[in-house]
């Protein structure tokens, strides 16, 4: 049962009528507003993008007297000229102060917000504000202009003001002008929620006007249009009565019926009649009337009746459409909540629960690093056995080295005293020119450990940015900052690795090992059985010790050879494991190590709007929805207050 009470009514063509009261205008002001600025505040959280709300409509054929109409209700001047002049829908808001209150008006469109106090600057904003959304042209546009008119002198009202009918393009208009404005106008007028406010002037054929001709289809029973009649001063002498059949629905019957107004003509504001004696000029017209004085007395002419009759017309077309809207929300409501079902669960919207969410993306991202390197396990495989071929790769090298270094050394050894011996006697040789022989093949190992190092790097790297991918799918902004910071670790990286792999060849051309270990790969390699096998067989030729074909015997440079493969073992050992080993310190652990930090540190004074904000058609869905489920939510409590 509705409890809300009945809005009071008055003749507001008596000067000494109630309504001039204080008593009278607050309780018409409690009992109106609100139902207006709930609306409005309905309007202002956008949930028009779910279901239409009570509204005005303002439509009219062009020159029909449209734009002085709305002139008079606000009490402002509005863009006014030949052909169209209105190019985008007006929303104009009116809301009554008590006297002596400042004068203000807001006007808004797309992301422009503007607050002024001069009622003369009107013109010039709304003007500016359709050359911004419509351009500097004679085209139009379906963005809404949006202006706030607070003052003590109007009543609290909202009205949608729309594009002029027109037939004929003119210079520069597109030549399907009519159709787009016709188009725009139904896109208002058809919803059944709307009161589609028709101006008609009193000195054309009222049935042929094509505002009119556009209500009757979207509304045949005329149950949500109510007509304006303008410019009754130009009626021909003797067509009054024809007037007057229309005003008593006879010619076309519209269930909220007709009102007639005079308003300021262009020859007034011309002469500079300011709209305060306009409007005292309309009064009188109609009182001295012959045929229309009788109109003021039933409240069907002037313009101040029309604005108590259009106020009333609104809040009680608002009263009627709360059940109705309550039902679309909550059935709205039912259907984003399923649709919610169907996507994974997405950033909260709530400013002040990004952070910790943003925090808990982090953390499983850095858990997930860690778990990587620790366990080796990810999508593609485990990391590990992505690694390990490579290292393999490296070992082959080192191996297949071996047999290099030894034929290498073998040919020394045979041009020694051709290519190598200096001064020393013969059978002795020069350690310097073994140790420059180990120095070089070790110094060619370089190479293949920096190639060996960046495919390592390569591969993790991959890794790393795949996780990345994975544990921010939705989140681009917050992804290219991290996968930045991957490339930058690694890059780093690289350059330590790169260094610590020169020092150690470096450190491997020096040709040492502990005397213990040299001694036991000799012992290892049976050393030692080799020799003396050597030296049975040469003394098995019987041949005199001290001939010069026997010199081999006493030449140990013959047993060089395998002395520097022994040593060269030890070096391939050492490199084996060392290479491998200072690359995954620094190209996996340490490198997790930092990334996990720099991840840590992005909640630290970060934009957490923008680092969440994502960029998939599913991730706009959701967002899109849960931004839906708001908005309901919000009509929802504040319609409940009403029903």
């Amino acid at each position: 049962m509705d409890s809300s009470p009945e809005i009071l009514d008055f003749d507001s063509s008596d000067e000494n009528g109630p309504e001039n009261s204080g008593i009278f205008l607050q309780q018409w002001e409690a009992q109106v507003r609100p139902y207006i600025e709930m609306i409005d505040y309905m309007r202002g959280i956008g949930i028009e993008r779910e279901l239409a709300l009570p509204a005005i409509a303002v439509v009219g054929d062009q020159s029909s007297g449209k734009s002085s109409v709305l002139e008079a209700l606000s009490g402002v001047a509005l863009p006014r000229g030949s052909g169209i002049v209105t190019r985008c829908p007006l929303e104009l808001k009116l809301r009554k102060l008590r006297s002596g209150s400042e004068w203000t008006a807001i006007i808004s469109y797309n992301d422009v917000r503007e607050t002024f106090h001069d009622p003369a600057k009107v013109e010039s904003y709304v003007r500016r504000a359709q050359d911004m959304l419509a351009g500097d042209g004679v085209g139009i546009c379906d963005d809404l202009i949006s202006l706030e008119i607070t003052s003590p002198d109007v009543c609290d009202l909202t009205l949608i003001d729309l594009p002029g009918i027109t037939r004929v393009p003119v210079k520069g208009q597109p030549e399907d002008i009519g159709d787009q404005i016709r188009r725009l106008i139904l896109k208002f007028i058809g919803k059944k929620e709307t009161i589609n406010l028709v101006v008609v002037p009193c000195n054309v054929d009222i049935a042929t006007t094509e505002a009119l001709r556009m209500a009757q289809g979207v509304d045949p029973d005329g149950s949500r249009t109510l007509a304006i009649l303008t410019k009754p001063d130009l009626v021909d002498k003797g067509a009054e009565a024809d007037i007057l059949q229309v005003l008593q629905g006879k010619v076309v019957p519209l269930k909220k019926g007709f009102t007639i107004v005079r308003c300021r003509g262009q020859s007034d504001i011309n002469e500079n009649v300011s709209l305060a004696e306009a409007t005292k000029q309309e009064t009188e017209f109609f009182a001295n009337h012959v045929d229309f004085s009788y109109l003021l007395k039933e409240q069907r002419a002037t313009i101040s009746c029309l604005a108590t009759r259009l106020t009333k017309e609104l809040v009680q077309h608002i009263k009627d459409s709360l059940p109705s809207l309550s039902d679309q929300i909550r059935i709205n409501l039912s259907v984003v909540r399923v649709e919610l079902k169907s996507y994974d669960e997405g950033p909260p919207l709530e400013p002040e629960l990004m952070g910790p969410y943003l925090s808990k993306k982090i953390l499983e991202f850095s858990d997930q690093i860690s778990e990587l390197c620790r366990t080796g396990e990810s999508d593609n495989g485990n990391l590990f056995s992505l690694l390990r071929p490579v290292f393999k790769q490296w070992e082959c090298h080192l191996s297949d080295s071996k047999a290099s270094f030894r034929e290498s050394v073998k040919v020394m050894i045979e041009k020694y005293d051709e290519a190598h011996r200096g001064r020393e006697l013969v059978t002795f040789s020069d350690y310097a020119v073994y140790e420059l022989m180990v120095k070089k093949h070790v110094g060619d190992l370089k190479q293949p450990a920096l190639d060996t190092m960046r495919l390592i790097r390569g591969i993790v790297q991959k890794e790393f940015r795949v996780m990345c991918e994975l544990c921010f799918p939705n989140f681009p902004h917050l992804r290219h900052i991290i996968l930045n910071h991957i490339d930058e670790i690694h890059s780093k990286q690289e350059t330590k690795v790169d260094k610590r792999i020169h020092e150690y060849i470096n450190m491997e051309k020096l040709v040492y090992t502990q005397d213990p270990i040299f001694n036991q790969k000799i012992v290892d390699f049976k050393f030692v059985e080799m020799r003396q096998q050597h030296e049975s067989i040469c003394l098995d030729t019987g041949e005199n010790a001290t001939s010069p074909n026997n010199c081999a015997v006493f030449d140990t440079r013959s047993l060089t050879p395998d002395k520097l493969i022994i040593y060269y073992e030890i070096v391939y050992q050492r490199l084996a494991d060392y290479i491998p080993m200072v690359i995954l310190l620094f190209t996996l652990k340490e490198a997790a190590v930092m990334l996990r930090a720099h991840a840590m540190d992005l909640r630290d004074g970060a934009d957490v709007v923008k680092l969440l904000l994502e960029d998939t058609e599913a991730g706009r869905k959701r967002t899109d929805l849960y931004q839906r489920m708001d908005r309901l939510r919000l009509a929802q409590e504040r319609i409940s207050i009403y029903l």
